[in-house]
């Protein structure tokens, strides 16, 4: 994601942080100019610094996500923005959500009611992931049905689909990028203001 977000915007201060020191050393390695710190989503040490707060694929892991949340408003400007991006429908739970401890997938409701709860106008929100949502779901109840040992390296393993699956999200970001708000699929995106 810094490394997107560098490209696309070269001008902006980046901060990035890792949970674990190990993550860190891959992202200098990948990342040598731009500021990474350690640091543990409950444990925000930031008040009013940043105009804009990312948690990408990060609230899934945290037990208390609202106060993460809380931490995040407490770390922006006023009026600042939050971006974040989560796995949704609890229907989707699986073994690779337990390898990648996860605590739990989202609906849109309850990620739209934690958010404005925490101070934030939700400004808006959309799904991804979405044309391969049907495919998904299929592919989680066959392996429950066959009672198939989940094996998570395969999940990451290029298949011969993966060249046709990249075309297809990139018309989902181009759909989402024209302001369609795509109502169903594998993950949740929300783009929220910090109120007052």
């Amino acid at each position: 994601m810094l490394a997107g977000l560098r490209e696309a915007f070269p001008g902006l201060r980046l901060v990035g942080s890792e949970l674990f020191v190990e993550g860190l050393e891959i992202a200098r390695r990948r990342l040598p100019d731009v500021e990474l710190v350690a640091l543990d989503a409950l444990e925000m040490p930031f008040d009013g610094e940043f105009d804009v707060v990312g948690a990408f694929d990060v609230l899934e892991h945290v037990e208390e996500d609202e106060r993460a949340l809380a931490g995040m408003r407490r770390a922006l400007r006023p009026d600042g923005g939050l971006l974040l991006l989560v796995p949704q429908h609890p229907r989707l739970w699986s073994e690779m959500d337990v390898v990648a401890r996860h605590v739990r997938r989202y609906t849109r409701r309850e990620l739209v009611a934690k958010v404005e709860h925490a101070g934030f106008d939700v400004v808006e929100t959309s799904s991804f992931v979405s044309a391969l949502l049907p495919a998904m779901v299929l592919s989680r109840g066959v392996r429950r049905a066959l009672r198939r040992p989940y094996d998570p390296i395969a999940e990451l393993r290029p298949g011969p689909l993966n060249g046709v699956f990249e075309r297809v999200l990139d018309g989902e970001r181009k759909l989402i990028e024209r302001g369609i708000s795509l109502p169903a699929g594998g993950s949740l995106l929300l783009v929220a203001r910090r109120r007052g």
